[in-house]
């Protein structure tokens, strides 16, 4: 098959001709129909994560069709239409016996603990445990943008974040998550405050409905929000992974908000300092989110088929792999506003 593969950290990725995965025990073979580009690849690329060995192939946020089950698979066959967590669990340890497969304590990672889907098809373990059926009316290019970012913020906002309507939300950073929790906020009756250095980026975010926007070049955040939510967010969630995005997202949180930190923190991000004097004084909570459950799944789905929800306007552009080789390496110094899929292997 064909596949984008690097063989050191930060250094060239190409395209090659590699073996065909192999179908494992309660696992299936997918065709990769359409897959996601998003920064934790740029993170895996640089060598943020440990789980990697080389050479490697990225790709975690993927949606493609059964080609091939291997033995004990009793939900799914050959021709169905699926998609499945970034995070997927082993169905047996502690975390996944109390439904908390997204941390897993043997997880199976596309694109980071095995192959992933930068790929013509792709290896996926515990298949009836992971595997999300699709809606006939959810595209693969949607399906594929759900991948990490969607998911992600889709728990952070309702699950961990516990937002209600009305509620003020502030989001550091207008990426491919931070646009995702904004149209899951916004769905949910919440009030909304985009946060980003970059113009394309707030101005997706305006597109997408946000209520305020606030360039961080330009004005010191913490008080803005403040201003702009009349004392703070009841809920704030760093989509981006910085120091100064962590603390910002703690720093202007009102009276017992809740932060919820999605973004990775890495390099000279990863133990930023926060400001726990707040914590404590103003009862606030500090929730991490990583991903999400397949089984939570068909809540989600149900409205993204109902059209309440529609990630595929976060969509700015349909790549090649070859494009994706060219635009991985980026992502850590420029950014790319909106959610770029491959769909062309």
């Amino acid at each position: 098959m064909k596949a984008a593969i690097f063989d050191t950290f930060g250094g060239p990725i190409s395209i090659e001709t590699v073996p065909d995965p192999s179908v494992v025990a309660g696992g299936v073979v997918l065709q990769v129909n359409a897959t996601g580009l998003c920064r934790s690849d740029w993170h895996g690329w640089m060598g943020h994560d440990a789980d990697i060995r080389l050479p490697h192939v990225p790709g975690h946020e993927l949606a493609g069709t059964i080609v091939e089950t291997g033995k004990g698979v009793k939900r799914f066959k050959v021709g169905d239409r699926v998609t499945v967590p970034f995070v997927g669990g082993c169905g047996h340890c502690e975390q996944c016996t109390s439904g908390n497969h997204q941390v897993c304590d043997h997880q199976f990672q596309p694109g980071f603990t095995h192959w992933g889907s930068f790929a013509e098809y792709v290896s996926i373990h515990y298949a009836d445990v992971n595997l999300v059926k699709l809606p006939d009316s959810v595209e693969f290019r949607t399906a594929a943008s759900l991948g990490c970012r969607f998911i992600t913020s889709y728990r952070a906002v309702v699950h961990q974040g516990r937002l209600k309507q009305g509620e003020w939300v502030a989001i550091h950073g207008c990426g491919g998550v931070g646009l995702s929790a904004l149209m899951i906020a916004k769905a949910a009756g919440a009030q909304v405050i985009a946060i980003d250095i970059q113009p394309k980026a707030l101005s997706l975010a305006q597109h997408l409905g946000a209520d305020v926007l606030v360039n961080a070049r330009e004005v010191e955040v913490v008080e803005a929000v403040k201003e702009a939510s009349h004392g703070g967010a009841h809920l704030s969630i760093d989509a981006l992974g910085s120091k100064h995005t962590a603390y910002n997202s703690v720093a202007n949180l009102r009276k017992r908000g809740r932060h919820v930190q999605v973004g990775l923190l890495a390099g000279n991000d990863f133990e930023p300092r926060l400001p726990m004097q707040l914590v404590v004084a103003n009862e606030l909570e500090i929730l991490g989110s990583h991903g999400m459950q397949a089984h939570a799944y068909p809540e989600m789905m149900a409205q993204i088929a109902s059209g309440r929800l529609k990630p595929e306007r976060m969509i700015d552009s349909e790549i090649s792999l070859e494009d994706a080789c060219r635009l991985l390496p980026k992502i850590g110094t420029e950014g790319l506003p909106g959610v770029s899929i491959i769909t062309r292997f």
